[in-house]
Order: C-alpha cells, then structure tokens, then sequence
C-alpha cells in the first residue's frame, strides 16, 4: 500500500538558471525516477508553519548556501536560521532524516547542535544525482516504514495481501456493498480499506483482542509503554466499558465502595450491576452551575469511614465484615467543567485505605504527556506505584487525542506490594467486550498511542494549550474593545499569562477567589485545565443573582450551530469548548467571529426568522420574535424561578438510600413500579436514573428518595418544556405521554409493599 510521504527540498534556487539550480534539480529529478515525490521550495517562509510539514514529509534537504537566508530580516545569519528550522522539526519528531547539501560550505562550517541532528552531508557534483537520490531515498523509506505500530502495520499488511475471505463480516471486503446502488454509494463513502481491514477476529496474523495476543498484545505492550503504566488495554465500546471492566474486576455483591457524586452514569451502572453500596463524596458547585472539587477533606479516611457508618446498608456490610476495606474509589478526573486534582494528594491519604484507586480520565488523556500536568493525572512518568493500592486509569482515546468513536483503553499501575492477576481481569473484560470487535477502532487505539511518542506527544499537547491560551487571549482583546458594552467571557483566573503556555501555577484553584467560586477549596489540590474553556454568557453573576437582561446559552448555542459551530455541552448562561489535538486557529477564529455576528444581530433584534432559519421552519411559533426579545423572555423565566439556585441545591441536597441500586433495578425488572405524576414523587423512591442534559449527571439514582429541591426542578423544566418547545430541558428518566393533547411527565418509582 503506498502512502504519499514526499521530500521536502528548501533552496533558494530551487527554480533558477544557475548552476546550484541546475544540480538540486537534477537531484530532484534523480529521486522522481527512483520512485520518490519531491516538493521544492525557494525559501523557508514562517519557520514554525514550514516545519509542519514533519508530518507529511518523508525527509527534508536544506541548502547552506542560500544568501537568502544569510539576509534574513531578523539580521541572523544562514546558521541561525537553520538552526531554528530544525529545532521547530526536532521539537515533534526525532527521527524524520535531514540532509544538508552545499557548494561551497561542508560539515567544517556546520556547528555539532545542528550536526547532530543530520542524517547526512551532500556535497553538489562529488557523486552522480542518481547515486545520492538512492541515498535519500534508503533513509527516507527506513524512516516511513517504522511509522505504523505492531497492531496497524499488521492490518495494513492483511489488507494490502489480497486473499479472499471466507468469515465474517458478510460484505467481504466491501464486496456485498456493490451489489447494491445504496451500497455502491456506501462503498464509495468510506473507501476500500476501510472496508477490507473491517475483518474477523478469526484472522490469526492480527492477534486477539479477547486474549491480547500477537499483534494486538505488541500493540497494546507499546501504549503501555507510551503512557509509562505497567499494561494496557485497548477497548473498543467505550471508556462507559472500560469504566465497567474495571469495576467488574475488582467489586462484588455486597462491597462497599466509594464514589464520587458527579461520576459519569457508566460508574452508576457498575453499581447497580456489581450489587455494590455506594458512598458518595459530594463535589462543590458554584452559582453559575459549574461543577467544582470534592473537598480534601471528604477524602480523608476518617471522613470515609463516617460516611460509612451513616449509610444503614454500609454500616450492616461493615459489622459483618469489619476486616474488609472499601473496595475501590472512583473519581471523575477531570470534571466536565475541567477541574482536575492533584492525584500524589489523594494516592497519599488513600493509600493501602482503598484496594483500588480508579480515576475515570476520559477527559485527560493528553495530561502525561507534558510537564504542565505534573502531578495532575493518575499514571505517567511522574507518577510513582502506590505500595498498595492498585490503580487504574481509564482513557476516552477518542475525545481528546486521535481515536475514532469509542475508541478507549485502561492504563493500570500496580502496588509494589502485589501484580494485577491479569487473568481474572481478563473475565472482567470478557464479560463486557465484543466477540466482534471493529478493528478499525483497535487500529486507531494503536495509531493515537503512537502518535503521543515523546516528543510529538508533548509537541502537541503543548500546541492544544497554546491555542487554546490565545483563544482567550482574543476573546479578552474583543470584550476590553466593547469597553461597558456586554461580550462574552471565558471562565477561569483574573491574570492569565501574556504570552506562550505559561506555568501549571498560573491555573491553581487558590482558597475562596471570587473567579472560581468554589469556596476555601485545599492549596495545591486542584487546577482549571486550561484546554477546557468554558464561555459564560451575560444574565447570571457570579454570586448567582441574576441581571436585568440576560442571554441564555441555549439560544447562543441554536445560533452558532446554524452558524456551523457544534459546542460540546452548554449550561444555563454557559458553554462549553475543547481544544483538542485536533483544533486549529481557524476553527477557534471562527467560533469568535460567530459570537460577533450574534452580537450585532441581538442588538439589531433581528427576527428570528433571519437568524435562525432551520430552527423557525421546525417551530414556526418564533418566526416574528427578535432575537433579543427572545434571549429576554427566557431570561425572565430563569430569573423568576431562580433557577440557578434550584440547580446548584438539588445536586448538593441530602439523599439518603431506601435501598441499594441494585435492589431498586431489581424491583423494576420485576415490574414492582408505580408510573408516578411530578406532582406525586414528594417522598416516592425511584427505580431509574434521572439525569437532567446538560450536564448528564444523574440526580437520583435507583433506591434514593426524591426531595423537594429535586421536585422543584422537574416542575421547572415540564413548565419550560410546555412554554418554549424546541429549547426543551432533557431529562432521562421523565416519561413523556401525550394526554388529551397535552405532554405530561411521570418517573418510574418502586412500589411501595403492603404486609
């Protein structure tokens, strides 16, 4: 299979008449003949931008003869300017060969920082332009074949062998599709290879995942190594799976276990599924509806074990098992809002407290990978085994780095004191991975491992900070522009840094700053991830009181994704972004020209008809309302409910059990159920999950008693959904039915029993 990986040639005289031009073009000529691409230049332009192209390069030939060069406006001379380029390419990739040539300058002239970095020195006309073009080439083609890992080298090499297959799946190779005109277009869609590497697991050359073996086992071995952990599992359904192979493999019926309040619902299945009694630590909440740090000191084992004795079933597990200790302790690292914790705190209270430490980082794989994160992430090179305490770490590959949809591994570092039995993990994985697993997501576990080798990975973590900084550095230059007049804000410290990334210390979370609002949280606990930004918008202080007028962040979010900009959850008066590894400034540029255009036309009151088109056609009951009016009215519902209030109490409320998870789903299965009207629930316990989206974290969970605060929001959100259909409040777990024309609401409860 071929890849386009051309040689990139800088010379001045790339296209010129003399003699120098002449002889680099016949070593162009030379390298085409021999197979290989060439792409000339005549000058370096921007240094940092040409230096991309490490990526799609195959190897690089850099003139040391260029005047060009010697006259640069920064006055430097050609040695500098070289110098410069090749730490720009050496600062992502280690191993992309560089070739010097020149007339009159040799390796003499050449300083030993940059010699070192060369894979060889031409000297025009001293061998034939075929011979050294052979040369290049020979590296250059050393240096793509080493590119693919174990696992994607060996599906490159099934695909491209050309056997017929006789197993599943029944398209055969994309074969079945061009039967079909709608499968003809299908074929053409996603192309032939992706379609011939969707294979079997029957194929022996590519390993298995069910017992990683052979190719997939080498593959998984090297992102262990990558992530410094001591293994590696590649998942293929998701970190919600990954999150439940850890806990099958470490809880049973009856364990106690600890939790973090705000977790995702992935960790409130494997409770219900374990048959686990939960403890749960209550993280804070400020008045505009962002999720902070549980406090240090519901960590402390003291505190753990208080919590234990006020939970009836907990305390009932303990008195009949009083040697043993809470099973596992599952923290959402980072939050959703981008809190993340300093784990060496955590790892060194819990420590031989726990059995197992498992931080749900679905949103912090990148964190490893750069010194800016030091401390803030659970397994990597700064990170030191427990003495007793397993710990796992599990990773949405495919949200911050390059993996595919439900692409997702589980890191795991073990005690000093004991090794993970990889056998019975294994049953655990068994019990929840496919038997026909997509083995392109397998592929893309294995590529996003690879491309996060030291130094691209730091490379481009760093880039994702970077872009993310000067986002909103932009946004701070537009609103200091408007002066009074009201723009957007992006969430996080009064002082950020001028100029590059700056320092983890400039995004600690410091006791009681008005910025954060999450109280007297513990020195050198937790930072704000600065990739993850959130933008507010005006109506809601920071105090939690509402303004006058208000623009609420679901109409804001309507807009730009009409506008073609997708944000990936939005709050009450807030939104949220990440800067990814994927990100660019054209994209960041473009989601602030957009919040521009929203401005002028909301102070226009343009009708919404104008603004939102796709949106009117659906509800055509907002055709002639301006946008402003619009923002304003429900604004006005917000505040007279005081609903940020509402939503901050109802997540930080008492719940006390009537019964573990477990149970209560087991009464559903049973259908022990009363379908109960939101008037009713006042003292009803329910058997589903009810989450509220944004920001999909459940209220309620099966077993625990609904309170007032939580009754209030469900009236809220079926009032508002009754009142502005299409910028409904999603609650899973309310029962939608229509009843003489009107939606009305009910929860699943569990039946009270009579004796």
């Amino acid at each position: 299979m071929k890849f386009r990986f051309p040689i990139l040639i800088i010379d001045e005289d790339f296209r010129s008449e003399n003699t120098s031009g002449l002889g680099i073009r016949a070593l162009a000529e030379a390298i085409e003949g021999e197979g290989g691409e060439v792409i000339g230049s005549t000058s370096y332009r921007d240094l940092s931008q040409f230096a991309q192209q490490q990526s799609r390069a195959s190897a690089f030939i850099l003139s040391i003869d260029d005047e060009e060069v010697s006259e640069a406006e920064d006055g430097g001379t050609a040695i500098i300017r070289l110098r410069e380029f090749i730490q720009e390419i050496r600062f992502k990739n280690n191993d992309i060969p560089i070739f010097l040539y020149g007339e009159t300058r040799t390796s003499a002239h050449i300083p030993n920082d940059i010699l070192k970095e060369l894979h060889g020195f031409i000297h025009m006309f001293e061998d034939t332009p075929e011979f050294v073009a052979r040369h290049i080439l020979r590296e250059a083609r050393s240096y793509t074949d080493g590119l693919a890992p174990p696992f994607f080298r060996a599906l490159l090499e099934y695909a491209a062998d050309g056997s017929y297959s006789w197993h599943c799946p029944g398209h055969s190779g994309g074969v079945a599709f061009l039967k079909s005109p709608v499968g003809q277009m299908f074929h053409q869609f996603f192309g032939e290879n992706m379609l011939r590497a969707d294979v079997c697991n029957a194929v022996e050359e590519l390993g298995q995942l069910l017992d990683h073996s052979g190719a997939v086992a080498a593959s998984e071995r090297n992102a262990a190594r990558i992530f410094e952990a001591d293994h590696c599992y590649f998942v293929t359904n998701g970190t919600s799976t990954s999150n439940k192979m850890v806990w099958h493999s470490a809880v049973a019926a009856g364990d106690i276990v600890v939790v973090d309040r705000n977790c995702h619902k992935s960790i409130l299945h494997a409770i219900i599924m374990t048959g686990a009694i939960p403890i749960f630590l209550t993280p804070t909440r400020n008045r505009i509806g962002l999720i902070g740090p549980i406090p240090l000191e519901q960590f402390r084992p003291e505190s753990i074990r208080a919590k234990i004795e006020a939970n009836p079933f907990a305390r009932a597990a303990l008195e009949q098992h009083p040697e043993r200790k809470p099973r596992i302790l599952t923290i959402t690292q980072s939050t959703y809002d981008g809190i993340v914790y300093n784990v060496e705190m955590l790892t060194d209270l819990l420590d031989g407290a726990i059995e197992t430490l498992h931080f749900d980082e679905a949103w912090l794989p990148h964190a490893t990978f750069h010194d800016f994160y030091r401390n803030m992430h659970a397994i990597g090179r700064d990170r030191d085994n427990c003495d007793e305490s397993m710990v796992f770490a599990t990773h949405s590959t495919h949200k911050l780095l390059a993996g595919i949809s439900q692409a997702s591994h589980i890191l795991v570092k073990e005690p000093k004191a004991r090794k993970l039995d990889r056998h019975i993990f294994n049953e655990a994985y068994l019990m929840h991975t496919s038997t026909s697993p997509q083995y392109a997501i397998i592929a893309s576990c294995d590529v996003a491992a690879a491309m996060m080798e030291r130094p691209a990975g730091t490379a481009l973590v760093e880039e994702s900070i970077l872009e993310a900084l000067n986002f909103r550095r932009a946004m701070r230059k537009v609103d200091a522009e408007w002066g009074e007049d009201w723009w957007f804000q992006v969430w996080g410290p009064d002082e950020i840094p001028a100029e590059g990334i700056g320092s983890q210390a400039d995004w600690m979370l410091q006791p009681n700053e008005d910025w954060h609002g999450f109280g007297p949280v513990a020195p050198g606990l937790n930072m704000l991830d600065p990739i993850k930004a959130t933008v507010t918008t005006p109506g809601l202080r920071m105090d939690g009181t509402f303004s006058q007028t208000g623009i609420p962040a679901a109409i804001v979010t309507r807009y730009l994704a009409e506008h073609g900009v997708i944000v990936e959850k939005a709050g009450l008066y807030s939104f949220f972004i990440m800067f990814t590894i994927g990100i660019t400034k054209g994209r960041w540029n473009t989601l602030v020209s957009a919040l521009q255009q929203f401005k002028d036309d909301h102070d226009r009151n343009l009708p919404m008809w104008k603004v939102l088109p796709e949106f009117v056609a659906k509800y055509p009951r907002y055709e002639r309302i301006g946008l402003r009016d619009m923002c304003q009215s429900i604004h006005e519902i917000y505040r007279d409910s005081d609903i940020a209030r509402v939503t901050s109490d109802m997540y930080s409320s008492e719940l006390v059990p009537e019964m573990t998870p477990s149970e209560a789903y087991d009464r559903m299965i049973y259908r022990e159920l009363d379908r109960v009207g939101i008037d009713d629930l006042e003292g009803r316990v329910t058997a589903v999950l009810l989450t509220p989206y944004p920001p999909g974290i459940p209220l309620l969970i099966p077993g625990e008693r609904f309170n007032r605060t939580i009754i209030d929001y469900v009236k809220f959100a079926r009032d508002f959904n009754r009142r502005f259909p299409g910028f409904e409040t999603d609650v899973h777990g309310l029962i939608e039915e229509e009843i003489d024309g009107e939606t009305v609401y009910f929860v699943d409860c569990v039946r009270t029993r009579t004796v």
